[in-house]
């Protein structure tokens, strides 16, 4: 959800259907009073806010968004007058994400709100890897071929795990055993070689995305 306020009915309207089109939820406000009436009710992602408004200005709605434990940490975007370079100082220096300056497009606007909600909402690391057909979802354990789920011993996964999550590093066997049976394991080298034959033979087709590096160990094959 994203809260504008802005005084002007007309680009208060196009900012909102701006934000549906583009997938956005959006609701308007004409003040700061009525603002901080819908944030008793709900806190929005961000909150487009304009500088120069009726009663309250846009700085000392902003001074009050960053005194109050609800709303300090929701990211801001101001509005300014272009070429007013006191006011984007002004409204940075009292905790502003960011600012557009009047008159903006609509482009503009939705590209800085995608950058800012970005730089505030950073993603959990990515946990699902794909090879080709070829998908290891870390989270729920979990290996597909071609659509069809493969069932792995704990070796056998971790193993492809390792791969999958490095496509094209060749592991030499001391590695890939001192990785995945740790650095402790006492035994041969060839148990690699046995435990990649039977994973190839388990992934079907998606097994030939393991690739044999002679003299050296094994890679994931990269596939675009």
């Amino acid at each position: 959800m994203i809260f504008c306020v802005e005084d002007d009915r007309s680009i208060r309207d196009l900012m909102i259907y701006t934000l549906h089109s583009a997938g956005f939820e959006a609701k308007g406000f004409c003040d700061g009073s009525s603002l901080f009436d819908a944030l008793r009710a709900e806190a929005p992602q961000l909150i487009l806010l304009d500088i120069m408004l009726p009663g309250e200005d846009g700085i000392a709605i902003l001074k009050k968004l960053r005194m109050q434990p609800a709303t300090e940490n929701i990211p801001v975007i101001m509005a300014t007058a272009r070429g007013t370079e006191y006011d984007k100082v002004t409204g940075l220096d009292a905790g502003a994400d960011d600012y557009l300056a009047k008159p903006f497009g609509m482009m503009e606007m939705i590209s800085r709100i995608k950058a800012v909600l970005r730089r505030t909402n950073p993603k959990e690391p990515v946990r699902r890897y794909e090879v080709g057909s070829l998908e290891l979802n870390a989270d729920t354990h979990t290996v597909l071929a071609d659509g069809e789920r493969i069932q792995l011993t704990l070796k056998e996964y971790n193993l492809l795990r390792l791969l999958i999550e490095n496509p094209g590093k060749v592991f030499t066997r001391s590695q890939l055993l001192e990785r995945v049976w740790g650095i402790d394991y006492v035994g041969e080298t060839r148990t690699i070689d046995v435990h990649i034959g039977t994973l190839r033979m388990k992934l079907g087709k998606c097994g030939d995305y393991i690739e044999t590096v002679r003299g050296v160990g094994y890679r994931m094959e990269e596939r675009l």
